[in-house]
């Protein structure tokens, strides 16, 4: 508490040095034993236990035999959380320094005669001082309005007794306020928490979704590996067959080309007994090897790939409508495999 800086500044020190002496809570000049708050301010130790019983209203009392572990409140100057031990407030550290303060100051007041001027004046009648309240009016006045003046017809009451009740009021609703914001301020902690929590769950099954999507891009991957090879099989396959169908055909067109060059030298021959020697044997060539070129064939349609066709629109449909927390999904999805797997099974005994 800088009291030099703010006694420079103002006119009055006096003055200036009581303001700095009024309790947050009570807004009176503080009552010994003033204790002070971790946060370096201080309190009535009666209203700091006032703000403390209404932060912790299921804090047994000092003298109770039954013992808590202790409580917390908020300082009402900075907002700072004090959290108090088994003993409360009475473990809190007393201000010797402002206690002192205090004494020194209420012996310099009572030893200074009193100003004029410091103690409300009527306006009506203005030798009279306010000593009064009207209720009805709720106003303070003086003892001059009531006999002779305005409140004449006015209920009134003794200024220090509605002083002290108004007083009181204060105090209770500054503590239940008190009271109210460390509430509001357990909501706000409560749902910073559920903030984080909500944040780790989503991060959570975010990994989750992330790692069964990777399982499925797997399986399809793995899926369509082995759905290739078997068709790159049936292609080595097939041109294996039709190639060496080519090579057979190749190899008959060349010999049929050889008999056709013979044939035509034997033609050639002009003496009747030379080309009779040769013409009975190569007529016999010539005929098995016209019987020679019924070779195999393909089928028709033998170079349709059409088995391997899949219709995966099924599929495609129950991916679409993945959505979470729905059982019926799972279940249409695994009658979608029991299809597919039936299909293969099919086209496996198609091969």
């Amino acid at each position: 508490m800088d009291y030099k800086s703010s006694l420079i500044q103002d006119g009055n020190p006096m003055e200036n040095l009581e303001k700095q002496l009024i309790c947050p809570i009570c807004l009176e000049m503080f009552t010994k034993p003033v204790v002070i708050l971790p946060c370096q301010h201080n309190l009535c130790r009666k209203c700091a236990n006032d703000i403390f019983q209404a932060s912790n209203p299921y804090w047994t009392s000092r003298g109770s035999s039954v013992s808590m572990s202790g409580g917390r409140f908020r300082c009402p100057t900075c907002r700072h959380e004090v959290i108090m031990d088994r003993h409360g407030v009475y473990g809190l550290q007393r201000n010797l320094l402002v206690e002192n303060i205090i004494d020194i100051y209420k012996q310099e007041c009572s030893s200074r005669p009193l100003q004029k001027g410091s103690h409300p004046m009527c306006k009506e009648h203005e030798d009279e001082k306010i000593n009064i309240y009207c209720l009805t009016c709720e106003v303070p006045t003086c003892s001059m309005c009531k006999v002779f003046g305005i409140h004449k017809a006015c209920e009134v009451a003794p200024l220090q007794s509605v002083f002290q009740g108004q007083k009181t009021e204060l105090n209770n609703c500054i503590s239940m306020l008190v009271a109210g914001n460390d509430r509001v301020q357990t909501i706000i902690t409560q749902l910073e928490e559920s903030c984080r929590v909500t944040k780790e769950n989503s991060h959570q099954v975010k990994e989750e979704l992330s790692q069964k999507f990777d399982t499925l891009y797997a399986i399809l991957d793995e899926k369509k590996s082995e759905l290739l090879q078997r068709i790159t099989q049936e292609q080595e396959e097939k041109l294996s067959f039709i190639e060496a169908l080519i090579q057979q055909y190749q190899e008959q067109l060349d010999k049929s080309t050889k008999l056709v060059e013979t044939a035509i030298q034997s033609l050639d021959e002009p003496g009747g007994a030379t080309f009779l020697l040769t013409a009975k044997q190569l007529i016999k060539s010539i005929v098995e090897a016209s019987k020679g070129c019924q070779l195999g064939k393909t089928e028709q349609g033998f170079e349709n790939m059409d088995c391997f066709t899949l219709d995966l629109e099924y599929i495609a449909d129950a991916l679409r409508a993945i959505d979470f927390g729905t059982d019926e999904e799972e279940e249409e999805f695994t009658e979608g495999q029991e299809e597919e797997e039936s299909t293969e099974g099919k086209e496996e005994g198609h091969q």
